[in-house]
C-alpha cells in the first residue's frame, strides 16, 4: 500500500523497520493505519480510525506510553504545539529512545533544528523529498514540565484555559466575539439545552453556562476538550465536554440550540468536511423549533449548505469579515 501524504511518502522510502514504533500526531494516511506501530494523537477522528482497525492507540493526555523502540513526531503547523510534543516525549519515553521528526518545509520543519538544540538534543538530517524533511535524534530528560504549556487569559469576564493547538489559543477570536454579541437575543427563555460544537478553549460553553443554560460541548481536538473542562471548572460552572467527530459521541441526543464557530482548516489544508456535516446533520440533533447559530468568515460557502439543510436562514450580524447565521428547525 502506498502512502498518500508527502510526509508519509518520505517515511515509506526509508530503509527502516518501524514496527512497534510510536507514530506521534500523524495525519490521516491509510499507509500508517494499515501498517505497524502504535498511535499517539490528540485528534479524536484519527484515534477512532485506528481503533476501528484494531490498532493500539494512546491519547495525547495519556502518560503511560510504554517503551517503544522509537518514535516519529509529525511536526505540526503550530510551532508551540510541536515544542509541547517534544517535551512530552522527553518526559514520558525512556531516555535514549530514538526519535525522528518529519514535516513539510512550508510547515516550519526546518525550525525544529533550533528547538532541538535549545533542548540539548543532538540532531542529524536523514532525508528530504516531496518538499519534506526528516531529522533524527535521541530523547533525553530536559527538566521542563509540559504542563506549563497550559495558559490562562481573561475574556468576556471569564478566565479561559488554553493550550497550543487549540483554536484561538491565548486570545478571543473576532468571529466568536461577534457571535457572543448576537447570542443573547437568540437563546430561549427558561430551561435550555445548548450544544457548543467545536468548543475550543470553552469560552462559548462557559458564557452559556454562566447564563443558566445546560451546556454540552464537543470537539475533535482532545486539547480543546480538556481546555473546556478546565475553563468550566476554573469559573465554577457546570457543563460537560466530550471528544467527538462532529456529532459522533452524541448518539440521538437533541438540543434546543446548537452554537458553533466551525473550523475549516486541517493543519495547512482547507477542509470543509466537519463544517458540512455540522450543518447537514443538525436537523437530526435539534428539537422542533430549535435553532442552529453559527459564525463564519464571510467568504466561506455556508449559505447554500444552510438553505439545503433547513430551507432558509437569516443573517443576524455581519461586520464584513464575519457573518452570524441563524436557522430554525420547523
Amino acid at each position: 500500500m502506498s502512502a498518500q501524504t508527502p510526509v508519509c511518502q518520505l517515511l515509506q522510502r526509508q530503509d527502516m523497520d518501524y514496527r512497534d514504533w510510536l507514530w506521534v500526531a500523524p495525519p490521516r494516511d491509510t499507509w500508517l493505519e494499515a501498517g505497524q506501530g502504535r498511535l499517539l494523537s490528540a485528534d479524536h477522528s484519527i484515534l477512532e480510525a485506528w481503533r476501528e482497525r484494531g490498532r493500539p492507540v494512546h491519547s495525547a493526555l495519556d502518560s503511560d506510553l510504554g517503551s517503544p523502540p522509537g518514535a516519529v513526531l509529525f511536526w505540526p503547523k503550530t510551532h508551540a504545539l510541536g515544542e509541547w510534543w517534544l517535551l512530552k516525549l522527553c518526559q514520558d519515553l525512556p531516555e535514549g529512545t530514538p526519535l525522528q521528526v518529519v514535516g513539510e518545509n512550508q510547515g516550519g520543519i526546518k525550525r525544529v533544528l533550533k528547538v532541538l538544540a535549545a533542548l540539548g538534543l543532538g540532531c542529524r538530517k536523514l532525508d528530504s523529498a516531496r518538499r519534506c524533511s526528516l531529522f533524527d535524534t535521541k530523547l533525553r530528560r530536559v527538566g521542563i514540565d509540559p504542563e506549563l504549556a497550559w495558559t490562562r487569559f481573561e475574556a468576556q469576564e471569564l478566565t479561559l484555559i488554553s493550550h497550543p493547538g487549540v483554536f484561538g489559543h491565548g486570545k478571543l477570536d473576532e468571529g466568536t466575539q461577534l457571535l457572543l454579541e448576537a447570542l443573547p437575543e437568540l437563546l430561549p427563555k427558561g430551561d435550555c439545552h445548548v450544544l457548543d460544537m467545536g468548543c475550543g478553549d470553552g469560552v462559548i460553553a462557559a458564557w452559556l453556562a454562566r447564563r443558566g443554560a445546560r451546556v454540552s460541548a464537543v470537539d475533535s481536538n482532545l486539547f480543546a476538550v480538556e481546555a473546556t473542562r478546565r475553563t468550566l471548572a476554573t469559573n465554577r460552572l457546570e457543563g460537560r465536554a466530550l471528544s467527538s467527530d462532529v456529532y459522533s459521541a452524541l448518539n440521538d441526543e437533541r438540543f434546543d440550540v446548537i452554537v458553533s464557530n466551525p473550523p475549516f482548516h486541517q493543519e495547512r489544508s482547507i477542509d470543509y468536511g466537519p463544517a458540512a456535516r455540522l450543518v447537514e446533520q443538525a436537523p437530526a440533533h435539534l428539537e422542533k423549533g430549535g435553532r442552529l447559530v453559527l459564525v463564519a468568515n464571510t467568504f466561506l460557502p455556508y449559505a447554500d449548505r444552510l438553505e439545503a439543510a433547513f430551507g432558509s436562514f437569516r443573517v443576524i450580524a455581519d461586520d464584513r469579515r464575519f457573518r452570524v447565521y441563524e436557522v430554525l428547525k420547523n
